[in-house]
């Protein structure tokens, strides 16, 4: 049996705390008068006029009790929502000395066998703080409950049921007005305990917060109303299944203990439900029948909600039912209509899993969950909904589907398409809150081609995880005829197979070191078989197969078809956003700026080739690195796309027709400034460091180096400096931002003020006492040289002066190069 410090009966609790013989206390019928109004549940909760009492069972003192805290209503403008967590901790009661009763705050950091020596060193070097101690008022029936008086507890501000202070912090709030808070109404159930207050804060209105309530505004203090669950958890946890990093699932740490180690182990376990069969269907089960489980994972949908979208919400969580029936199961996840006419069930109890709906101008979904610390056992789930995500959606679908999909083209959807796009959300998040992260990489097992090959699509989707955020297939062009159901994400092969890893009962019969090995070959037998389920992570590496927004396992090639399908798109948006209503052109200048960054992702698909590394978790048993560098053909093939598509101005895109219209008068539009940041990322000192150090470990037989590298780029940008030299104003635009990086990668601390703090540093912890820095000197050199021969048969007064302000720029950053110590001195490859 393992002993978990900070975890009630296993830790702190002493043997003899059910036996302690409380001292002399007030007579019970003389503090629950007959006129207390008391409600039953896990303790009973006795109000005596404007006093609430708990009565603890002393079969309780121990158990841990695990309390989140949720918004039930919030002020205008604070960002926040009803159904919100607010934060979660778990505590436990226990007797103290002198007629107490401790609550304290569990810490979950090591465990140990309790049959090790060990466990007591462990259990000594955790004791957990006692966060309120209640004298006890009075002894229950038989002596088997104590009566506490939490009516001060919960009505003061504590780190248990009231907001953090980073979160006051960032509200501008200060103390607690007791005097305006109160208790609003306690309810109690079987496993539960529902606490409901409002509490008003002292508010300033700082001239400095970004982001004003205007109650504090008008009055100087903040009301909200808040809810604390206490849920009860299992007596029995469930058992943990252990992480493996090759699959998607969030997870917790433990450090174990034990007496046969030379070094601390650290145990990490997944997050998923407790689905079980039923007992009278075990055999079945063992004969591989699918069967119903003990309890279903039922989500219920907010009474908020507009009534024609709950339909799509309910079968976007219905969508799992197919990936759990991989796993054994039928029927283990639906989602239900709230039951309105229910007195006895509230929106914000720890026991019900609601999808809540928010008036909101958020443009976001989130599917969180609560997790029973000890064992990774998923409790319940809020999600969250925000009304405005249906303006994302419009905008995304438009612009990635607008070109093969005619429901597209046009400001309000008809409600089966909005319906549908609705759906693919619920379905992604709900999977995170069945245990599941992100697999950026899942659009990546997706050749390119097939992406336009309507057959193939029906049959696998156009990614294999509804989890990627691959939002719709861009790449499909007009001529293939493809459904318009494979534009859509949908749950698929990972989704599926992920779940049957992390929730396909394993037999009792094994020790829970061989369900492990067990699980460890289900990976890598199964991966081996299908690339499909290769989970990659979060898309924060440095790895191209994982992105987010990308599509297809070669982006030069996707990004050609996405670009051709903003070609078609484009010329329409004008028409396409006419809603009939004076919206100033609001709607246009949204739909363009959407096809800008749509743009903009393509071109960071395509770059993130450049200094890529592939990075494939594997195990020991596993052959082959972990770690390999993009080739030198396919780092060359995606310049020489954005030499295409970014060094060259993308007219295009610059239509003046629509700019015209949305644009007020600047120096710099929103293409400009996306190439600027493309140029800042393309010379910056971890790009080529990394571009050097594939070089020197993966490619050893044909590596791309760093000058190279540098070479191309150059190359590209400046081609045309002769005679007929005649750059366009993006041309020199982009000639000027090649410079202020290249003096910038030499020289961080000559960088000019926009470039410090984005990219000097980054250069400067990079490239330190690197061949680098003496790479950029040497082509700002080279650059200068060529100026210096070309500037005087330039006529144009334009060109001139561009060249000249490039020339000072040079020689301010490295001297006087002319007849300087500095001469122009080519490297010889």
């Amino acid at each position: 049996m393992l002993l978990i410090a900070g975890c009630g009966p296993k830790a702190l609790v002493s043997s003899d705390q059910k036996s302690f013989n409380y001292t002399k206390t007030v007579d019970y019928d003389k503090v629950i008068t007959d006129d207390a109004l008391t409600k039953e549940g896990l303790f009973d909760i006795h109000k005596v006029k404007n006093q609430y009492y708990f009565e603890i069972p002393d079969s309780l003192l121990g158990r841990d009790i695990l309390v989140v805290t949720r918004f039930i209503k919030t002020p205008a403008g604070a960002g926040n929502y009803g159904g919100e967590e607010i934060g979660e901790k778990t505590i436990y009661f226990e007797r103290g000395p002198a007629n107490k009763i401790f609550l304290r705050i569990a810490t979950f950091v090591s465990q140990a066998d309790e049959n090790d020596a060990i466990a007591k060193a462990v259990q000594n070097s955790n004791i957990t703080p006692i966060l309120e101690a209640f004298d006890v008022e009075a002894r229950g029936d038989n002596n088997k409950s104590s009566v506490i008086d939490v009516t001060d507890f919960i009505n003061s501000e504590n780190n248990l049921l009231s907001l953090s202070s980073d979160q006051k912090k960032s509200y501008n709030l200060g103390s607690l007005e007791k005097d305006k808070s109160y208790i609003s109404q306690i309810n109690s159930f079987p496993i539960n305990i529902e606490v409901k207050t409002v509490k008003t804060y002292k508010a300033t209105a700082s001239s400095k917060s970004k982001d004003l309530i205007p109650a504090a505004v008008l009055s100087g203090v903040v009301t909200m109303e808040i809810n604390n669950s206490f849920v009860l958890l299992p007596k029995v946890p469930l058992e943990k299944r252990f992480y493996d990093p090759r699959v998607g699932y969030f997870a917790s740490s433990y450090l174990r203990y034990g007496d046969d180690q030379q070094k601390v182990a650290q145990d990490t376990y997944i997050h998923r439900w407790r689905l079980e069969p039923k007992d009278e269907d075990l055999q079945k089960w063992r004969n591989g029948e699918l069967v119903e489980p003990k309890k279903q994972i039922v989500y219920y949908i907010d009474p908020a909600t507009p009534k024609k979208w709950r339909p799509y919400l309910i079968q976007g969580i219905n969508d799992w039912q197919e990936a759990f029936e991989q796993a054994g199961f039928k029927n283990a996840i639906v989602g239900k209509p709230w039951p309105v006419d229910n007195d006895s069930m509230s929106l914000e109890d720890a026991r019900y899993s609601v999808l809540r709906y928010f008036a909101s101008p958020h443009k976001n979904a989130y599917g969180p969950n609560i997790v029973d610390p000890r064992s990774g056992e998923i409790l319940e789930s809020h999600m969250g909904w925000y009304h405005n995500l249906m303006n994302l959606l419009h905008n995304w679908y438009m612009v990635q589907a607008g070109a093969v999909d005619p429901r597209a083209r046009k400001m309000i959807f008809d409600d089966e398409l909005m319906g549908e796009l609705i759906r693919f959300v619920a379905s992604h998040e709900v999977g995170h809150t069945l245990g599941l992260r992100h697999n950026m990489g899942a659009s990546h097992a997706t050749p390119v081609e097939r992406l336009r090959d309507n057959e193939w699509l029906s049959k696998n989707g156009h990614t294999s995880s509804i989890m990627d955020y691959a939002r719709f297939n861009y790449v499909a062009q007009p001529e293939d005829s493809v459904d318009v159901e494979n534009l859509m994400p949908r749950i698929g092969d990972y989704d599926k197979w992920a779940i049957q890893w992390g929730y396909s009962k394993l037999s009792d019969t094994l020790s829970m070191a061989e369900k492990q090995q067990h699980l460890g070959q289900m990976v890598t037998d199964s991966v081996a078989l299908n690339s499909r389920l290769w989970f990659s992570g979060e898309g924060r590496d440095f790895d191209p197969r994982s992105q987010t927004e990308d599509l297809g396992d070669n982006a030069m090639t996707a990004s050609y078809y996405g670009i051709k399908n903003l070609q078609r798109i484009l010329p329409q948006i004008i028409q396409w956003t006419d809603s009939k209503e004076n919206d100033n052109y609001r709607n246009l200048d949204q739909v363009y700026q959407t096809i800008v960054s749509q743009y903009k992702d393509y071109m960071y698909h395509v770059a993130k080739n450049i200094g890529g590394i592939y990075v494939t978790k594997k195990s020991r048993e596993e052959q082959g690195p972990v770690y390999r560098g993009v080739s030198e053909a396919k780092q060359k093939q995606a310049l020489m796309f954005l030499n295409s598509y970014l060094f060259t101005q993308p007219s295009w895109l610059l239509n003046d027709t629509i700019l015209n219209i949305i644009e007020e008068p600047k120096s710099k539009n929103a293409v400009t400034q996306m190439m600027e940041g493309m140029m800042t990322t393309l010379l910056g000192g971890s790009r080529i460091s990394r571009i050097s150090f594939i070089a020197e470990r993966y490619n050893s037989d044909n590596p791309y180096r760093p000058q190279e590298y540098l070479e191309d780029i150059t190359n590209y940008i400046w081609s045309n400096l002769d005679v007929f030299y005649d750059p366009n104003a993006y041309q020199r635009e982009l000639q000027k931002n090649y410079v202020s990086n290249m003096i910038a990668l030499y020289r961080p601390d000559k960088a000019n003020e926009p470039l410090k703090l984005l990219m000097a540093k980054l250069s400067e912890n990079k490239t330190s006492n690197t061949d680098i820095r003496s790479l950029a000197l040497n082509h700002l050199i080279q650059l200068h040289g060529k100026i210096n021969r070309v500037l005087p048969r330039v006529s144009d007064n334009i060109v001139r002066a561009h060249l000249q302000y490039i020339e000072k720029q040079i020689e301010d950053a490295v001297g006087e190069i002319e007849g300087s110590s500095m001469p122009y001195r080519p490297i010889l490859n």
